[in-house]
């Protein structure tokens, strides 16, 4: 009935709305009277810890960090052209939340790739730039952890791909 857990003690997971985070281990806690096999995930950069029952893990979009193959992907989106539709800041700014909110990093580089702003290019408005800069972070945590470097040398990386583009 219950699916084997894939994730270990020290692992590095990715939540969708919380980004990158470390499973610090996996206990049972009596509910409203039910036990309950919890996944304990502390985030690091929120100073929070979350607990995702083991049996919701999969619905909630827990996931093992991402491949470097995938990463590679996420990079090469990077590097693409922007593709910012002509419909209302609103209606956008819903489609790029879902898009950091999945999780999935090829995703979450579409919207860096959108969202950013050269030098010589318009302003942004300021709701632009938090969701530009909430996905920026999303993706440069994940390539941090998947490329074995600290955030700062991920975050020049990507800024390199973006300049680059």
């Amino acid at each position: 009935m219950a699916k084997a857990i894939e994730f270990g003690t020290a692992d590095y997971v990715v939540y969708p709305t919380h980004g990158v985070g470390r499973v610090l281990g996996i206990e049972k806690q009596e509910i409203s009277g039910h036990i309950l096999e919890l996944i304990i995930i502390k985030f690091e950069k929120d100073r929070m810890t979350l607990r995702v029952p083991v049996g919701k893990a999969q619905a909630s979009g827990l996931r093992k960090l991402s491949s470097r193959k995938m990463m590679d992907t996420a990079l090469a989106t990077l590097k693409g052209r922007s593709r910012v539709k002509r419909t209302m800041w609103s209606r956008r700014a819903q489609e790029y939340e879902a898009k950091i909110n999945s999780g999935d990093p090829v995703s979450i580089a579409e919207v860096v790739r959108d969202l950013h702003r050269n030098a010589d290019q318009p302003d942004q408005s300021y709701s632009e730039r938090q969701m530009y800069q909430a996905a920026l972070e999303r993706l440069v945590r994940e390539l941090a952890v998947v490329e074995k470097i600290d955030e700062t040398a991920a975050a020049q990386k990507l800024e390199e791909l973006l300049t680059a583009a």
